[in-house]
């Protein structure tokens, strides 16, 4: 359906890939994958016509339909948030506009009205608004919401409503850049399911491991200076991955002693008159073999690690009572007593007060109800989700930053942990306020490392992450010593280091003492569908619709996925870097 033919892309002197022919086929889905700063997002942009390639071609045929999610847009905040997801199908929208006008009109033209019932009934317009308020609610937008403004929305959730604009329109050709950032755990298994059942070509940037598992049929691997194609899930490329380098680096390194075997040989043979003409000749032929010499991975792993100063007393958070509301409930009477070197996880639908309850047990945010007991000997060290809000000085170097938090040592102790974490000679002076969301992060995690304390508290640790910066993260936390609490969306994340499960549910606290796999053995892939919480009542009217049109037909549903195979047995990151780093 798409093809790629000799794709180039450079910016000066560095060229992020060359050389590039791919064949992309309907009923696929591709997870493109690389570092960051790599250019995963700008061959997403390359393939949406919205960036130039400095060579080569794609070709899309001109009656595809295409959807895509663009992270750096929104449209007007003024217009309804279904009409904004409705334009996603132009031509639909486009005819239910035009009829909406006619129908204003005293004496509408007749053959106009035709025209759009014409189409309208082509494209399935006349369920349009149905089938777009189907999608919204399935990305956890609220019901009450869909007529309300879109500018009333927070920023994810604006992203959510331009991911509903890219589906609503049954592409042929669907491009995602980092889709589930901003979804919850319900609203990504939403949309694995719909991708699941999706009979287009999809096309999608992502971190998230359990996503590309579930999801893609192949990887597009940015990497080595060009992107290559491996069949299978994420993890079926990693090991690939590996097998391929090690191929090639065992060809090179044969090729070597091939040549220096052949140079010792003609070196024996230079001590006989009779053949020391013929071997200098075979010698200076052979120096001017050249070896092909593979490019250097462009993944780079930060090095975490959370030492503790002390431990805790063997009882570190009690929870007692904790109620909290703000327009409506969102804590009721949550109770919990969490115990020294436990790792839990608190998930749960949007809206049930996961990051509340993190913020009221750190004390920024006063509870209307109850009690937090820290107990003793505890140090906590907090991880915001929007970890910016701890970084209040825009103008401070990154260096000053962090020896903010530890300055009794030197400034070299300061550049070591700034190096560990990926920054460079010239990067720790970079001013706080020009960090992108990754080194933000990095550098609150460097804050975490200097201050040692014996509880993590991380509120959506893994947003801003490439995939080897949250394998590293998951590393250096599967051996911290101290208590870890956190919240995440992501279910890999998850599964690799909560040894208990809070979850937070409409009707109260559910508390799962096991592994995030054996949770989901006990309850289900899809229990968290039925928490979200109720939608408030609807205070607004539908748009008026003309009397010539008939009212809409319900939307079909998305094919139901296949059923989840069992978890795959993650590979060891010593496998995955060595991947990256021969």
């Amino acid at each position: 359906m798409i093809t790629i033919s000799g794709l180039e892309k450079s910016f000066g002197d560095r060229v992020l890939f060359e050389q590039v022919d791919l064949q992309l086929n309907a009923g696929s889905r591709y997870g493109v994958v690389g570092a960051n700063g790599g250019g995963k997002s700008t061959f997403l942009r390359i393939l949406m016509g919205e960036e130039h390639e400095t060579a080569g071609a794609v070709a899309i045929p001109k009656s595809a339909r295409v959807g895509m999610l663009r992270q750096d847009r929104f449209l007007n905040d003024e217009e309804a948030v279904v009409r904004v997801a409705m334009r996603g199908d132009e031509a639909a929208f486009a005819a239910l506009d035009e009829l909406e006008r006619l129908a204003q009109q005293d004496d509408p033209d007749p053959e106009r009205l035709g025209a759009c019932d014409e189409v309208l009934h082509a494209t399935g317009g006349y369920g349009l608004e149905a089938r777009a308020s189907q999608i919204l609610v399935g990305l956890g937008v609220d019901e009450s919401s869909l007529r309300e403004p879109l500018g009333r929305l927070s920023g994810g959730y604006k992203l959510r409503v331009l991911l509903a604009q890219a589906l609503v329109g049954r592409p042929d050709a669907l491009f995602l850049d980092e889709p589930t950032n901003h979804l919850d755990i319900v609203s990504i298994r939403w949309l694995e399911k719909f991708l699941l059942g999706f009979k287009g070509c999809a096309v999608v940037v992502s971190h998230d491991h359990r996503f590309l598992n579930d999801v893609a049929t192949h990887i597009l691997d940015v990497d080595y200076g060009t992107i290559q194609q491996y069949p299978g899930n994420y993890d079926a490329f990693l090991a690939s991955k590996v097998e391929t380098r090690d191929r090639k680096e065992a060809e090179v390194a044969r090729v070597e002693r091939a040549i220096e075997e052949k140079k010792a040989s003609l070196e024996r043979f230079k001590a006989k008159a009779t053949k020391a003409r013929q071997a200098n000749s075979r010698l200076k032929q052979l120096e001017r073999i050249e070896i092909v010499r593979l490019q250097p991975s462009s993944r780079r792993y930060p090095t975490f690690g959370f030492p503790i100063e002390r431990p805790s007393g063997k009882d570190v958070l009690e929870l007692k009572g904790l109620c909290k509301a703000f327009r409506e409930p969102v804590l009721r009477d949550v109770s919990l007593t969490i115990r020294r070197e436990e790792r839990v996880a608190i998930i749960g639908a949007n809206g049930l007060g996961k990051s509340t309850l993190l913020k009221i047990a750190t004390g920024r945010l006063k509870a209307d109800a109850g009690e937090v007991r820290w107990g003793h000997e505890t140090k906590v060290g907090y991880f915001a989700q929007d970890h910016r809000e701890l970084l209040s000085h825009p103008e401070q170097s990154a260096h000053d930053y962090l020896w903010g938090f530890c300055p009794e040592q030197p400034t070299n102790y300061v550049r070591g942990v700034l190096g560990r974490l990926l920054f460079t000679k010239d990067e720790v002076d970079k001013k706080v306020g020009r960090l992108s969301g990754g080194e933000a992060a990095r550098l609150v995690f460097g804050q975490l490392a200097v201050e040692r304390p014996n509880v993590l508290i991380l509120d959506e640790p893994t947003n801003h992450l490439d995939l080897e910066a949250i394998e590293a993260l998951v590393e250096a936390l599967s051996q911290y010593e101290g208590t870890l609490i956190f919240v995440s969306h992501d279910r890999w994340f998850v599964s690799k280091l909560a040894n208990r499960i809070v979850e937070l549910t409409k009707d109260g606290v559910r508390d799962f003492k096991g592994t995030y796999d054996e949770h989901l053995e006990r309850f289900g892939q899809d229990h968290l569908s039925t928490q979200r919480p109720e939608p408030r009542p609807k205070d607004s009217r539908p748009p008026k619709r003309s009397p010539e049109a008939p009212a809409p037909r319900a939307a079909p549903a998305p094919r139901p996925a296949p059923a989840d195979p069992e978890p795959q047995e993650q590979r060891r990151r010593t496998v995955r870097r060595s991947a990256s780093t021969r």
